[in-house]
């Protein structure tokens, strides 16, 4: 049976009856059972459907652009979430960090970046806003690249009251671009972040 989509409803947060939400768990992060019921696009509504939703704070992410050496700025980290995986749990990312306070976005991308990389940014060009797991998180991401002189970046950085013990790598475009290709580049912040650069890296370049 085939349906024309054209003719089929596009729906929206009206469309969604939340019945409630139920707490799993509470800590760093929360955890919780949300019963919904949601329009479904034969007509009708669906039964209540339950859900587990991570309660996750929404976040930032920079990638560190040096035009002049064309090269980009990458913090190495661990990460819990990739232990038992067949490669390193130690990622390879763009600075990021979460927005826990009233701070903007921005305001968070900025201070993120000092306190991870000992860079200072002062524009900062918008690359993408996403969910990066909308079927079991409710985070949301705004992604963006930042023009900096990576001279004299490097070391170990991260906040010692927060755990944080971050390695600033400074790789040539070429050398970031060939471990996307290998696989060695594995978390969807930077991929986003890469395939982006290399989209728009010439009009950035001929800036100089």
């Amino acid at each position: 049976m085939t349906t024309d989509t054209k003719s089929l409803p596009r729906f929206d947060g009206s469309d969604v009856e939340h019945i409630q939400d139920a707490p799993l768990h509470r800590g760093f992060f929360n955890l919780d059972r949300v019963d919904v019921r949601y329009r479904q696009y034969q007509g009708g509504w669906s039964e209540t459907v339950s859900r587990e939703v991570f309660r996750h704070h929404d976040a930032v992410g920079v990638l560190l652009y040096d035009v002049e050496r064309d090269a980009v700025v990458l913090v190495e980290q661990f990460r819990a979430g990739a232990m038992g995986r067949a490669f390193s749990p130690w990622l390879l990312e763009p600075a990021a960090g979460l927005i826990d306070s009233s701070e903007s976005p921005e305001d968070v991308a900025r201070r993120e970046v000092r306190e991870e990389t000992g860079c200072h940014t002062e524009q900062l060009m918008e690359i993408h806003r996403y969910f990066p797991s909308p079927g079991a998180c409710d985070e949301y991401i705004t992604l963006y690249c930042a023009l900096v002189d990576s001279s004299d970046v490097g070391g170990v950085h991260g906040l010692e009251e927060e755990h944080e013990d971050i390695m600033v790598r400074v790789l040539p475009f070429r050398d970031a671009w060939g471990m996307l290709e290998n696989g060695t580049i594995n978390n969807a912040m930077l991929l986003i972040a890469l395939y982006w650069l290399a989209r728009e890296r010439p009009a950035l370049r001929a800036r100089r």
